[in-house]
């Protein structure tokens, strides 16, 4: 599997949306099928996720499964992480 440098979701932003989620690293674990280690390792390093793709792609999609949307550079104001148009809080 190739390892590649994420431009579309940094490490600020995987913690930002854990905290939005209220989410502990175990929790993100257990919903992403990401291990607790590679995302305490991911966490670490500041800036753009540098991990194997299919990685990202879990972590994000476990984000948007809760509504969320990850932000890019120059968009809405800059990088960062929100709750869609759509969510409705429970």
């Amino acid at each position: 599997m190739r390892r590649v440098k994420a431009r579309r979701i940094s490490s600020e932003q995987l913690r930002a949306a854990r905290a939005l989620l209220r989410w502990e690293q175990r929790e993100l674990a257990e919903r992403s099928g990401v291990s607790h280690p590679t995302i305490a390792r991911l966490e670490l390093q500041p800036g753009p996720l540098k991990g194997y793709q299919r990685t990202v792609d879990l972590l994000r999609e476990a984000f948007e499964r809760e509504g969320l949307v990850f932000l890019m550079p120059g968009e809405d104001g800059g990088e960062g992480v929100r709750f869609g148009y759509d969510f409705i809080a429970e």
